[in-house]
């Protein structure tokens, strides 16, 4: 027996709302109540394949987006746009097609790697060298040396503005990531999957991405890579909470 389309959508939204148990988009704050999760519209995995890559999609602020249509959409660059009405996705709303991924021009990249991460960073600049300008900050061999050295250097040129954003790798990523932490003005995130790397650029404003080599492969740093770099920050709310999070260390050098 084979489903209808619709019925099979039905089924997912059901399965999604007893998974995450509301939408994964939040509804506007004057939102008063919600709709029943099964009249809400629903955003699956195959829709977004049909999009044009790189285009803007708007969604209403109470659909139900799949863990598969989001990692769909970040693996052809687009972006879910929340419009303030709450017409259906599948109605008379259609994808952006002028869209164009944020311009490169003139981005530096710093990135650097102690010698547990040497081997990654050399395949990580194959993919940045491509649209970015890349600042090598060492290390230059498997020869052993200290991190928080090349983690300082990657986060100082971040600070100073020479460079949009730093990498950083070591073994574990999670030393690098402190070291560059004590820099004010740089806040480094550790990611492990593309959801950290996406929730670090929407939510926390990541200027410094970390990475440990001897916890993943070059095929998952790469995704991470990608989808940190692609991600915008959320702004609104978030920005708030950066606020607050950068003048933390402005309390402590004005104590100097």
């Amino acid at each position: 027996m084979s489903l209808d389309p619709e019925e099979i959508k039905r089924l997912v939204r059901e399965v999604v709302t007893r998974t995450l148990g509301e939408s994964t988009i939040a509804p506007p704050r004057h939102t008063s109540s919600r709709s029943h999760p099964s009249q809400r519209p629903l955003l699956d995995a195959e829709t977004v394949r049909q999009l044009p890559a790189g285009s803007v999609y708007e969604i209403s602020a109470d659909t139900l987006v799949t863990p598969l249509a989001r990692q769909a959409a970040l693996e052809r660059r687009i972006r879910l746009s929340v419009c303030g009405n709450r017409s259906s996705v599948s109605g008379h709303q259609s994808p952006i097609t002028d869209y164009r991924p944020p311009n490169t021009d003139n981005r530096t990249i710093a990135i650097g790697a102690d010698h547990g991460g040497y081997a990654l960073k050399e395949q990580l600049k194959d993919l940045l060298e491509t649209g970015y300008t890349v600042i090598d900050c060492g290390t230059h061999s498997v020869d052993s040396v200290d991190y928080p050295d090349f983690a300082y250097a990657v986060a100082r040129l971040v600070a100073d503005g020479r460079a949009w954003r730093g990498i950083i790798i070591d073994g574990a990523g999670i030393g690098s990531c402190m070291a560059a932490n004590k820099v004010p003005g740089v806040r480094a995130a550790m990611c492990y999957d593309q959801a950290t790397a996406v929730n670090s650029r929407e939510h926390n404003n990541a200027n410094v991405l970390t990475l440990g080599a001897g916890l993943i492969g070059p095929s998952l740093a790469r995704q991470i890579v990608t989808a940190w770099l692609n991600t915008e920050f959320g702004g609104g709310r978030h920005a708030r909470r950066v606020d607050k999070i950068d003048a933390i260390g402005k309390r402590y050098l004005l104590k100097q």
